[in-house]
Formats: C-alpha cells, structure tokens, sequence
C-alpha cells in the first residue's frame, strides 16, 4: 500500500480528489500515507476519524485527508465547510466517500481495496479526464515492471 501511494503520489502532482473504499482495515489509511510520504511529508499520519479532516502543508500543495467513518448525517459537512478544502493545488483524500454522496465535488479517481487473505486486491477507475491519465500511467508502470 505504501509503495501504491509513492507511485501515486508521483502521478497526482499534489492535486485532485481520491475515494478511497474498503472495509475497516483494508488499508486506505496506509495508502494515503504512502502518498503523503512520497510527497516528503516525514510526520505522523494517523486516521482523521474523530476530526473528519487533518490538513497537511507539503511544498506547494495542500492535502486533506478526509475520515467520514463516523459522519452521522453528510450535510454536518456544511458545517466544517467542505467547500473550501477543493480546488487547484490541493489534494483530498477522502476515506468512506459513500458517507457523503452529494456533498462531495467531483472526484479524479476512486480506489476500491478488497481483503483477500494477507493480499489486497485494488481497483482504480478514472472519474475525470485527469483521473484517467492517471490510470493510463498505472496501467503503463505496472506493465514495465
């Protein structure tokens, strides 16, 4: 998972809006600190489940990574003002997107992990032009290596 989110980070360029889907332990929290990392964030990155949100300040870009586990009803978002963490030069990871249908903007991709075992099976589907060359370079990387 960490090494998934180094190369997506390399990819993101520290923009857009990922979902990110699976069960409890299923590893979303250690994919978005694989792209924090990547990115050169060297701090702790813990699961923003009773904040709804942890902002991160990297270079030039800002990243919020979004836990909605726990959101009762999706329009408490209104009151942390959701819309002000979307736009150019920021990056929103949102973990339990489904929380929060209608709320949310348009995302670039959405990132489905499956436990299997010890094994993590990932599904990434485009959602935007930009989420789509993002896959098309996955699809690129993961057939050279």
């Amino acid at each position: 998972m960490l090494g998934l989110g180094a190369r997506l980070a390399s990819l993101l360029h520290g923009e857009g809006v990922v979902h990110l889907s699976g069960g409890l332990g299923a590893g979303k929290t250690t994919l978005c600190r694989g792209i924090l990392r990547a990115m050169g964030h060297s701090g702790a990155v813990k699961s923003p489940t009773f904040t709804l949100v942890e902002p991160y300040q990297i270079l030039d870009s800002e990243v919020y990574h979004f836990d909605l586990y726990r959101l009762a009803d999706p329009g408490e978002l209104e009151y942390i003002g959701i819309d002000e963490y979307f736009g150019n030069n920021k990056l929103c990871l949102i973990e339990w997107p489904e929380k929060a249908i209608g709320y949310l903007p348009q995302h670039d991709l959405e990132i489905t992990i499956d436990v299997l075992g010890e094994k993590r099976i990932i599904g990434v589907r485009s959602n935007s032009q930009s989420g789509e060359e993002i896959c098309t370079q996955l699809i690129e990387v993961d057939e050279s290596a």
